[in-house]
C-alpha cells in the first residue's frame, strides 16, 4: 500500500505502523515506551506516553505511531506544530513527576528520558497546580535497585519480565500521578519472583531500574595494601567489552581486556574459563555417573540432569519447581567454583589468608551479584567470591582509570587459574555448556577420542531446542533452552511426560550470557547477540585445546589438591544444594 508521510510518498507492506514507515524513509519519530524487543522475539508498544504521536488527515485526534497501521492513501505529517507541542506538553507532565537528581543518577549520559528532553528543546519545567506528586522509597536487593520515582511506566520492564521471562515480578499498580511498575502489593524485590537476570534493567530507559554497584567496594579494596585483590573475567565479557569502546559488536578484547584490568592495578589476572573447565569435569562426571546408573536398571536415577550455571535459572527454579529439586547438578557455577579453589588451594599457594585474599568478579549477568552473597557460598561469613562487576561497569571503571582501551597491547592472563580450552569459552552462549559437557563426556563414557568437537545440533538462536548425540551406541538426548519463559515451556513439558531427555542446559537471558543483563545495552537487537555468540565460537575454535578434561592445569589441580572429580573434597568445595524458595499466599 502506498501512503505519504511528510510530503514524502512511499510503499508499504500490510500490518506496518506509522512508525515503521516512518523508519523506511529515515524520519525519526521520538518515542519512549515503544522498544522493538526483537532478539526476545516481541515488541513493547502499550501506546502509553504519547511522544511518539503524529497528525493524521481526516483524524481528529493525534495517533501514536507506535501502535497505529499505515492505511492506503493515508497522509502523515510528523513534524507540525500541533504535534510538536503535543510531544513537549507530554513530556514536561513526565518531567513534572521525575526527580531533578540527574547530576548522581546512575543513569544520566544515558537516560533516554534525558535524551527526550534535549532533542525537544525542554529547558524549564512549568509547575502543575494541585497536582499529586509521587514519593516512593527506593527499593535495593542484592542486584537490583528499584527507584519508583523515575519510573515513567513505558512497561517494558514488565513485559519482559512477565511475556518473554514469564516470571511476574513486576506489574502496573495504582493510576494518575501514583501510577507505577512495581511487585504486587508494592513489596520489595527480594520479596517478589525476581530472579534477578537483570532484563528489566537493561531495557528501562530511566533511573527506574538499575544495577547494584560493587565498583566503590572494589576500588577500596585495590586501595588497601593489606588485600591481595584477584580478579576472573567470564567468556562472554570479551565478546561484548570493545562496544562501549567504539568497537563493533562480536569483537573479541580478550587480551585488551587483561592488560586493563593489570592497569587497574588487580594483582592477579585470571580467566572464568579456568573455572568452566572445572564445572565441566564434575557436572560431566555427575552426568556419566546417572547415565550409567541409567543403563544399569537404577529406577531412583534423577534424570533428566539440568545444568547449574546461571543463578538467575537457579532462582526461577527454586521458586518455581520444589519438587524437582533433586534433578539439577549439584555442580556450583564456574563464579563460585573459581571462589572456593582461589580461597583455598590458591590462598595456600601464595601463602595468603583467606580473609586477606579479595576475590572479584566481571560477569555480563546481574544475577552473579546476589549468587556470591548466598550463604552457602560463604566460610565463616567470609564469601567465596567478594563482589561481581557488569560488563558495564568495567567499562566504566576503565575510564574512571583514565585507560586508552583500543590502544592497549594484548596481555595473557595469569597461570594457573587462567588457562583454559575452548570448551571454556562457549559456556557464554547458549548451547555452549551442553556442548562442552558433551565433548567431555563423550570421551570418558566410550574411551574413544573424539574427532569432531563442533556440535552444529547444539548450536543455534531458537529459544528451545533438542538433539540427540550418538555415544557410541548410546543415544544422549539433550534438550536447550535460553529466556526462562523458554524455561517454563520445557520444564512443564517434563513435568507432564512430554519431552524424554538425559541432559538439559538452561539459560535465563536471550542467547545466553552473550545477553546477559549487565552487558552493554544491545535493547534487543539480534545481530548484536548474533555477532556476540559468533565472536565465542571463533576464539573457541582458534584454542590449541577444546575439550575441559585435556586441560593441563585441570588435571594438575585434581592430583594436587582435589583427588578426582566427585570425590569428599571436590563434593565439599564444588558442590552445593538447592531451596525450597516457592512464594506461598
Amino acid at each position: 500500500m502506498q501512503l505519504t508521510i511528510d510530503n514524502k510518498l512511499i510503499d508499504v507492506a500490510d500490518g506496518t505502523t506509522v512508525y515503521e514507515a516512518a523508519k523506511q524513509v529515515g524520519i525519526a519519530i521520538p518515542r519512549l515506551c515503544y522498544l522493538n524487543l526483537e532478539a526476545l522475539g516481541i515488541e513493547n508498544k502499550p501506546a502509553g506516553c504519547r511522544i511518539c504521536v503524529v497528525e493524521i488527515e481526516g483524524r481528529r485526534n493525534l495517533a501514536p505511531s507506535c501502535a497505529t497501521l499505515c492505511t492506503e492513501g493515508m497522509t502523515v505529517r510528523t513534524n507540525s506544530p500541533r504535534v510538536l507541542n503535543a510531544r513537549k506538553t507530554v513530556l514536561e507532565l513526565l518531567l513534572s513527576d521525575h526527580p531533578k537528581d540527574c547530576l548522581i543518577c546512575p543513569k544520566s549520559g544515558r537516560c533516554e528520558l534525558q535524551n527526550l528532553a534535549m532533542c525537544l528543546g525542554i529547558r524549564e519545567i512549568h509547575s502543575i497546580e494541585n497536582a499529586e506528586v509521587s514519593t516512593y522509597r527506593k527499593d535495593r536487593s542484592p542486584s537490583i535497585i528499584r527507584d519508583m520515582d523515575k519510573c515513567v511506566l513505558c512497561r517494558r520492564c514488565e513485559t519482559v519480565c512477565n511475556t518473554v521471562q514469564t516470571v511476574g515480578a513486576l506489574s502496573g499498580i495504582n493510576r494518575g500521578f501514583m501510577a507505577v511498575v512495581a511487585p504486587a502489593f508494592e513489596q520489595d524485590l527480594r520479596d517478589s519472583p525476581c530472579t534477578f537476570c537483570g532484563q528489566c534493567v537493561a531495557v528501562c530507559p530511566t533511573g527506574a531500574l538499575t544495577e547494584v554497584d560493587h565498583t566503590p567496594r572494589v576500588i577500596w579494596a585495590l586501595a588497601d595494601p593489606t588485600k591481595t585483590v584477584v580478579v576472573q573475567t567470564a567468556p562472554a565479557v570479551r565478546a561484548a567489552l570493545g562496544e562501549a569502546f567504539g568497537m563493533a559488536a562480536g569483537t573479541l578484547v580478550t587480551g585488551k581486556m587483561v592488560a586493563a584490568l593489570r592497569q587497574i592495578g588487580f594483582d592477579y589476572v585470571f580467566d572464568t574459563d579456568f573455572a568452566a573447565d572445572l564445572t565441566i569435569m564434575e557436572e560431566g562426571a555427575e552426568l556419566l555417573s546417572r547415565v550409567h546408573r541409567m543403563i544399569e536398571g537404577d529406577r531412583d536415577v534423577k534424570l533428566p540432569i539440568l545444568t547449574s550455571c546461571c543463578p538467575a535459572w537457579v532462582n526461577f527454579f527454586e521458586q518455581n519447581y520444589p519438587d524437582m529439586l533433586d534433578v539439577p547438578s549439584t555442580a556450583r557455577s564456574p563464579q563460585q567454583m573459581f571462589g572456593a579453589i582461589a580461597k583455598t588451594f590458591l590462598a595456600d599457594r601464595l601463602g595468603i589468608r583467606r580473609d586477606d585474599l579479595v576475590v572479584v568478579s566481571i560477569m555480563p549477568c546481574l544475577a552473579k551479584k546476589y549468587e556470591c552473597q548466598r550463604d552457602e557460598f560463604k566460610v565463616n561469613g567470609n564469601p567465596d567470591v567478594d563482589y561481581a562487576l557488569s560488563t558495564r561497569e568495567l567499562a566504566q571503571l576503565i575510564k574512571e582509570a583514565n585507560i586508552d582501551f583500543n590502544a592497549l597491547p594484548d596481555e595473557d592472563f595469569d597461570a594457573p587459574m587462567g588457562e583454559s580450552t575452548g570448551a571454556g569459552v562457549i559456556f557464554g552462549t547458549t548451547g555452549g555448556v551442553i556442548e562442552a559437557a558433551t565433548r567431555t563426556a563423550y570421551e570418558l563414557f566410550t574411551g574413544k577420542k573424539l574427532e569432531k568437537v563442533d556440535f552444529q545440533e547444539l548450536r543455534g538462536m531458537e529459544g528451545i531446542r533438542a538433539a540427540s548425540v550418538d555415544f557410541n551406541g548410546t543415544p544422549i538426548h539433550i534438550g536447550i533452552a535460553h529466556q526462562l519463559g523458554n524455561a517454563r515451556k520445557l520444564l512443564d513439558g517434563i513435568r507432564a511426560g512430554m519431552y524424554h531427555f538425559h541432559a538439559i542446559e538452561i539459560m535465563a537471558c536471550p542467547g545466553g550470557c552473550v545477553g546477559g543483563g549487565g552487558q552493554p545495552l544491545h535493547l534487543g537487537n539480534a545481530d548484536v547477540i548474533h555477532a556476540r555468540q559468533q565472536a565465542l565460537y571463533r576464539e573457541d575454535a582458534q584454542k590449541p585445546i577444546r575439550k575441559s578434561h585435556e586441560n593441563s592445569y585441570i588435571q594438575q589441580l585434581y592430583i594436587e589438591f582435589l583427588g578426582h572429580p566427585l570425590s569428599e573434597k571436590a563434593h565439599h568445595l564444588l558442590h552445593t544444594r538447592y531451596f525450597d524458595k516457592s512464594i506461598r499466599n
